[in-house]
């Protein structure tokens, strides 16, 4: 299960999400995070005018804040390994992820 994002994807595979990243001029960076560590999610639909975001929310782990720069405003950072920026077209895909990850996230709790 794979969904684009704003110069970036994220994957996941059961027990794995990989968000790959790719910053201008520079090559493609992933970062891998196993379900188990994952201590809740936050799925933040685009609208037409405005990106969306995933973010996977880790224990000890502040959760980075939205921008409230004008260009990317309402989202976490780019450089924010454990957050992705979405489009408008894919808001289904990424609900569909966050749901995937919130099923096994919840069997997998103790």
């Amino acid at each position: 299960m794979e969904v684009k994002g704003v110069q970036a994807s994220v994957s996941f595979d059961g027990e794995w999400i990989t968000i790959t990243k790719k910053a201008v001029g520079s090559r493609p960076v992933d970062h891998r995070l196993s379900v188990r560590s994952i201590t809740g999610t936050t799925l933040k639909p685009a609208t037409r005018l405005f990106h969306g975001y995933i973010q996977f929310l880790l224990p000890g782990i502040e959760p980075a804040r939205e921008s409230k720069s004008l260009i990317t405003g309402g989202r976490p950072p780019h450089d924010d390994r454990n957050s992705l920026s979405i489009p408008y077209r894919s808001n289904d895909a990424a609900a569909k992820l966050v749901a995937a990850v919130e099923e096994v996230r919840v069997r997998l709790s103790p």
